[in-house]
């Protein structure tokens, strides 16, 4: 049988409308907390309130990455535009204005361009809302498919402010790349700005630990030295920071930011001012994700034994983070063995056969897109050494000793300085050092930051305010070949718990995970139900 044209294109569009009846059905059984439509129109009346008279904001989400050949990695959304709109697609804009704007008699004070629907596509990667998705899902009313934006009339001249983050420097082809190039030019945007430039400037504007430049200071001149961005390498204030790093010209450096900020300053002013301060919604999600990473370290000082692999260890908290619905990771796992625990970052986890060896593992769940970061250091054999016993001791002290001034009120840099007090006394005891100052040799991170949507979430107050959620995460490292007793080295131990802060102490979200050394080493003693687990050897 032959069909005609409009035959076959009958069929097709019965075809494309029962794919697209089973995708609605299949959206059941789905998590019932996520964060409400209501939760994210009430942080854009919150940024909107914070928007200088007649501005305009440009929110884009983050780009798709290419994984190999055909495959992406799997997309995570630009967590600002999340925040403010509980969209999870690539593809998208948000704009919001400070005032209301009128149009063909319509009123409205902000536009959402999104990904538009294709059926056949969506048979391949996944569902999207697309334009009626977003008006019912996310409460928005004037929303248009993303490929539309090279239409928009809204002229970017006019404002007195035009608020917008950092433009990628490698946004890729495709729908998003044109939108973002329609905006530059609409917004006189000027292209090539240094996105290394930005990364620094925020992270000198916003620090706050004089006791600890010279790492931060170290970092700097680390991404100058790799960086083949011209605009970022000659840049005189970052200079003037690296040639002189100490605390006066830090404040000298601040305040030359301040007065002459970059274009991307007071969108980052304005949204994190916002997100370091949780909302109840936010830290009932916190509280799940820590939670889940904190029972995910206990179960796995249950499970490890001299005999696993570090691999095996990054395995076991992940199965337990799906357990209970998390989504992923919020950071690439840290499971280091002996040596491999004195490096800040090892991400590697490699290491077949830790033999013994007390294991560093850095690793937390993100849960509906909020991040805990939970750091223990356990035995692989369930007992420590007394080396190992008295630098984690030590470490404990130092925690124990911040909790108590996490408080409102208390300088952010008053955090890292206590740490630092506390380690150095602790290892001149033990006859690690004999200068106080050498601490840094074996201390060498600050003791806190912000987390929430980001792992190391956006932050601009230097004061802790009630409702911010930090870390706290002293640690020793003490390297082969240190200059200290050779019994010493290797050893590496870094405890981390997640706090919220309140008006006259703080709140550990992470205590199911065992702490003290006691309590490790009780907790090693059980049994897990990983233990039974056995798989065919691999030839």
């Amino acid at each position: 049988m032959k069909f005609t044209s409009v035959q076959l294109l009958k069929v097709l569009t019965i075809v494309i409308s029962i794919f697209s009846l089973n995708i609605l059905v299949a959206q059941e059984r789905t998590p019932t907390d996520y964060l409400t439509k209501e939760f994210h129109a009430g942080r854009r009346e919150a940024f909107r309130k914070m928007m200088p008279a007649n501005s305009v904001a440009v929110v884009f989400a983050f780009p798709e990455r290419v994984f190999s050949n055909d495959v992406n990695y799997v997309y995570h959304p630009n967590p600002d535009l999340y925040y403010l709109t509980g969209y999870k697609e690539p593809e998208a804009v948000l704009i919001l204005f400070k005032e209301t704007q009128q149009k063909d008699g319509a009123s409205y004070n902000e536009i959402m361009y999104v990904r538009k629907k294709n059926a056949l596509s969506e048979q391949w990667t996944g569902r999207r809302l697309g334009v009626e998705g977003v008006k019912k899902d996310l409460g928005f009313t004037q929303v248009y498919n993303s490929d539309e934006f090279s239409k928009i009339a809204v002229d970017f001249t006019s404002f007195s402010t035009v608020l917008y983050d950092q433009i990628p420097d490698d946004i890729g082809a495709g729908v998003l790349q044109t939108a973002m190039k329609t905006f530059m030019e609409k917004a006189n945007v000027k292209p090539g700005q240094s996105r290394s430039t930005a990364l620094t400037y925020n992270m000198i504007a916003n620090y706050t630990s004089p006791s600890n430049l010279s790492t931060r200071v170290a970092r700097i001149k680390s991404m100058l030295s790799e960086s083949t961005d011209p605009e970022f390498k000659s840049n005189p204030i970052i200079a003037e920071l690296v040639n002189s790093p100490d605390s006066a010209t830090l404040v000298s450096v601040q305040g030359k930011i301040r007065a002459n900020p970059l274009p991307t300053q007071e969108y980052n002013r304005v949204i994190s001012s916002l997100r370091e301060i949780k909302t109840p919604e936010e830290l009932g999600l916190l509280r799940k994700s820590v939670f889940i990473s904190s029972v995910a370290h206990a179960e796995l000082m249950k499970a490890i034994t001299p005999d696993v692999s570090e691999m095996e260890l990054a395995g076991l908290l992940e199965y337990v983070h799906k357990k209970y619905g998390a989504e992923g990771e919020g950071y690439p796992p840290i499971v280091g063995a002996g040596a491999n625990g004195c490096i800040l970052h090892y991400e590697e986890n490699n290491m077949t056969d830790i033999k013994g060896e007390m294991v560093l593992m850095d690793v937390a769940a993100e849960y509906h897109g909020y991040s805990a970061d939970v750091t223990r250091t356990v035995p692989s054999n369930g007992k420590f050494t007394p080396e190992q016993k008295a630098i984690y001791q030590l470490v404990f002290d130092a925690q124990e000793e911040v909790f108590k001034i996490c408080k409102e009120g208390t300088p952010f840099s008053q955090l890292n300085e206590k740490a630092t007090e506390v380690l150095a006394d602790g290892l001149v005891k033990l006859g690690i050092i004999t200068d106080k100052k050498d601490v840094r040799k074996y201390y060498p991170h600050g003791v806190s930051h912000h987390m929430g949507l980001d792992v190391h979430d956006k932050n601009i107050t230097r004061t802790l305010k009630e409702n911010m959620v930090i870390t706290v995460e002293p640690g020793i490292y003490i390297p082969k070949n240190s200059p200290c007793d050779p019994k010493w080295w290797d050893i590496a131990v870094r405890i981390e718990d997640d706090v919220v802060i309140g008006k006259t102490s703080c709140e550990n979200m992470s205590t199911a995970a065992p702490r003290t050394v006691a309590d490790v080493e009780k907790m090693a003693a059980r049994k897990s139900v990983f233990n039974e687990l056995v798989v065919p050897k691999m030839k």
